[in-house]
């Protein structure tokens, strides 16, 4: 049977994505330690896929994922998903609140909520934890090393926790999207609501050579839904850009930004065309509609008879 890997153990936020995704219907679902782990299984065929957190609303991108997806080579994105994400403060059973000291938490959930521990929990310590569901594990360990965790408010079908508190999340609207990553080269077909997902390096260091980059996509009417930066290690002082565009690679606008990228860039990697979680259509200036480029192509080829 056809594996995918994903961050485990079972009842994490990425195994509810997989929940989600078509793709893994009757497919065997591998949890993995880490994000790493999981790319790596797809890398060596392993697994099929993996899913992997990409974004929160809160934290903003996962680095070790967007690191991963920039070092590991033959990698596609072929769909996203977004689960809504919320928090509970899970003891051992008759724990009681002021006897909260030490708080394990995966660190993504920590920092999502940060605000209503220093309100409640203002001198706990925090220990990091692989996953939302081990920190709820690690409150068994012996010795004990945390006497509370963060844990996903559906802890309690994995784990004999009391919740102490629900909904300790900064905002009760945050939400983090998942990418189920292939080594698939084929990408699906368009839909009108999709999303095209790259990770450029600048040639060089010098002032407006971000500006430049992105004229590539202004010029063209592309809209980036999304750009970050990561350092690069082999090069200290310089920096890779994660970007996500609107719009599908057999767009004439994408295909032809791709190039003009290319064309200005030494390193691009393509990451996928997919369609996005939100299923709202793409909007496009018709300047730079298919349509409009097929006509100025063939205007072009008049010029010589």
């Amino acid at each position: 049977m056809e594996t995918i890997s994903y961050l485990g153990p079972a009842g994490t936020f990425t195994e509810a994505a997989l929940k989600l995704a078509p793709e893994a219907i009757g497919k065997e679902w591998k949890p993995v330690a880490n994000v790493l782990e999981a790319l790596h299984d797809v890398q060596l065929g392993s697994s099929v896929a993996a899913m992997i957190a990409v974004e929160n609303s809160i934290e903003g991108g996962v680095t070790a994922s967007q690191d991963a997806l920039a070092t590991i080579p033959g990698l596609r994105i072929v769909g996203e998903y977004v689960v809504p994400i919320r928090f509970a403060l899970a003891v051992r059973p008759g724990t009681p609140m002021d006897a909260v000291r030490t708080l394990a938490a995966h660190p993504v959930a920590y920092g999502q909520c940060r605000r209503w521990l220093q309100r409640m929990l203002p001198e706990h310590a925090h220990v990091p934890a692989a996953s939302n569901v081990v920190s709820a594990e690690m409150l068994f360990q012996t010795p004990a090393i945390a006497d509370a965790a963060i844990t996903p408010v559906t802890i309690r079908e994995q784990v004999d926790v009391e919740l102490l508190h629900e909904d300790i999340q900064v905002n009760p609207t945050a939400r983090t999207r998942f990418a189920l990553v292939t080594t698939r080269t084929d990408v699906p077909p368009r839909t009108g609501r999709d999303k095209t997902s790259l990770i450029v390096e600048l040639p060089e260091e010098r002032p407006g050579g971000l500006m430049a980059m992105l004229e590539q996509f202004a010029t063209r009417g592309i809209n980036l839904s999304m750009i970050t930066s990561r350092p690069i290690p082999e090069h200290p002082g310089r920096y890779r850009f994660v970007v996500d565009l609107d719009g599908h690679l057999h767009d004439a606008r994408i295909a032809d930004a791709l190039l003009g990228l290319r064309r200005y860039s030494p390193s691009v990697t393509f990451l996928g065309s997919y369609p996005r979680a939100v299923a709202s259509p793409v909007a496009v200036d018709p300047a730079y509609s298919d349509a409009t480029y097929a006509e100025a192509e063939a205007w072009f080829a008049t010029l010589e008879r």
